[in-house]
């Protein structure tokens, strides 16, 4: 069987209602592009059906984390776990279109990019459904705090919505620590340590009012995640992470 060309890993917490839904859309896309293509659902120990539902959709692989442990531990499994030469990371709810992948799969080749970032901030006119000024502003603020200590000059680092080169950003993923919301920033600062070009391009979003985030709480473990993130590099860490890892690491459990 050859391998696939496009990995798509969906995380999912109790997704029960629409991730039918979701699955459908995608499978519709890959399969308008004609390129051999998986999909692959990272459970985050749903008390609901979620599992259930994505895997009884052909030719969807679905997988359990056992409990919950956050959304930057679930994308990186799936990450892991992706046989593709890219792989393509999406919210569940798919705030971002599918269809909007051709513009980070048009990125991907012209500029023989390792990873390309949906973005909101690069051009706001395409936010269909806006958060409230609060939550928008807040993430401004975290940008920044972003930039502050990870030195990416990127707009958006927080979009669901990124697509990898499996061949070079795959270290990336298996030094990341960061477990829960506060993942994005950690990658994208590990692929750029690691010599990968991280680029962006705006996409079309909508906010979803059943998102996961809670704002004060995980916007609080965020910010500390980027502390910590500083102190591993500074203290040379993720340098001592990568020489105990073999060349080709399994998926962490």
């Amino acid at each position: 069987m050859s391998e696939p060309y496009l990995s798509v890993v969906v995380p999912a917490y109790n997704e029960g209602r629409r991730i039918a839904h979701t699955l459908e859309a995608i499978q519709s896309y890959v399969r308008s592009k004609g390129f051999p293509a998986e999909i692959c659902v990272v459970d985050d120990g749903s008390s609901d059906d979620t599992a259930d539902v994505a895997g009884r959709v052909p030719g969807v692989r679905a997988v359990r984390n056992g409990r919950n442990r956050g959304k930057g531990y679930s994308v990186r499994r799936g990450v892991l776990e992706a046989r593709g030469e890219l792989v393509l990371f999406t919210d569940a709810d798919l705030s971002s279109p599918i269809e909007e992948a051709d513009k980070l799969l048009e990125m991907m080749h012209s500029a023989h990019a390792d990873a390309v970032v949906g973005s909101r901030a690069l051009r706001r006119e395409l936010i269909g459904v806006r958060q409230s000024l609060f939550r928008e502003w807040g993430g401004r603020f975290f940008n920044l705090l972003v930039r502050i200590f990870t030195g990416l000059e990127i707009s958006d680092t927080q979009c669901g919505f990124k697509l990898f080169r499996r061949a070079t950003t795959r270290r990336a993923f298996e030094l990341q620590r960061i477990e829960r919301f506060g993942f994005d920033p950690e990658v994208l600062f590990l692929i750029r340590r690691l010599g990968g070009m991280v680029l962006e391009v705006p996409v079309r979003w909508n906010h979803n009012a059943d998102t996961k985030v809670h704002y004060l709480r995980d916007s609080t473990h965020m910010t500390l995640d980027l502390m910590a993130l500083r102190w591993r590099a500074l203290t040379g860490r993720y340098e001592k992470a990568a020489g105990r890892l073999p060349e080709a690491g399994p998926a962490a459990d």
